[in-house]
């Protein structure tokens, strides 16, 4: 749900990045933050738990434009992935516009995987949203492992909902913006009044 600044002529998004532990969430955002130009972004904020880091930041992308004359300016979070932290990880959901669901490739995390998307859908349920209407895109990370499964297995096993998906390499950067501006661009085509993509 897009907050609008109509002094400030900016609308407000909030993108959230989701999947199991150490699957390459906070790769993405790193990557992200590195290669957007300082006076496009705030600075980058973690809030610390005891393995792993919940991180956020926001930027004005150059390449979206604007929408009816105002401004888009996307906020990042990511999820915690341990289960202990779902209280955290419902909160963070709240006021969601898209969602990138980072799948770690290798074999031996699909149950993981598994376990963390119908948590996702567990979460938005319970706070009114139907998994099928958001904007979200599938990101399967760490292609470059030897024991990585395939594409076809990981699509069938999570990508039911045949949403945009995408291979990559988070810490090299490959598949990073592919995603997020996969699902950035079906957001502003739900602002603009237009079908989710």
């Amino acid at each position: 749900m897009s907050f609008i600044n109509h002094n400030a002529k900016v609308i407000h998004c909030k993108v959230v990045y989701y999947g199991p532990s150490l699957g390459g969430k906070t790769t993405n955002i790193q990557w992200v933050y590195q290669q957007t130009a300082d006076q496009h972004k705030s600075k980058i904020a973690a809030l610390p738990t005891d393995v792993e880091r919940t991180l956020f930041f926001d930027f004005l992308p150059l390449e979206i434009g604007d929408i009816r004359g105002f401004q888009t300016r996307f906020h990042l979070f990511t999820v915690p992935g341990q289960v202990i932290y779902d209280p955290s990880r419902k909160l963070i959901l709240k006021g969601l516009d898209g969602v990138v669901f980072v799948a770690d490739s290798q074999e031996e995390r699909m149950e993981e995987n598994i376990q963390s998307l119908k948590n996702l859908e567990r979460n938005l349920e319970a706070q009114g949203y139907d998994i099928r209407e958001i904007p979200m895109v599938f990101q399967y990370n760490k292609r470059d492992l030897p024991n990585a499964a395939s594409l076809a297995d990981l699509r069938s096993q999570l990508n039911y909902y045949n949403a945009p998906d995408f291979e990559s390499v988070a810490n090299e950067g490959k598949g990073v913006f592919e995603s997020l501006k996969t699902v950035s661009k079906s957001i502003v085509n739900v602002l603009k009044g237009g079908p989710n993509l």
